[in-house]
């Protein structure tokens, strides 16, 4: 079987988001920066359309640089995402994470 090149970028990606702690959230650069492809942040969002049905994958916790839900529209319903957010006590107003900095986890320092 041949693999594709990006299923082991897909495959660190995920062991990051899996570390990603309850009731804080990264961006897809600051995922990128961590795995050493900084210009990578959009690979990042394709792995996370990528999750389909991996539980074991917080991809919720994944957001845009500025805090906003760019990936609402991959998960079931049109507000899952955020409802998944707001279980773990991040407020999400408008789409955007209310207070961003404050949940912000950034693996380069967390790591």
């Amino acid at each position: 079987m041949k693999t594709n090149k990006n299923d082991n970028f897909f495959e660190r990606v995920y062991e990051v988001v899996r570390r990603i702690p309850y009731g804080r959230v990264t961006s897809y650069g600051a995922i990128a920066k961590y795995l050493g492809t900084a210009r990578s942040a959009r690979m990042v969002g394709w792995a996370m359309n990528n999750t389909g049905d991996r539980e074991e994958v917080p991809a919720h916790r994944v957001v845009n640089r500025k805090g906003i839900l760019t990936g609402k529209h991959h998960f079931a319903g049109t507000s899952l995402m955020q409802q998944l957010l707001e279980n773990e006590g991040i407020k999400v107003r408008d789409n955007q994470i209310v207070d961003f900095e404050r949940y912000f986890w950034d693996p380069m320092s967390e790591l």
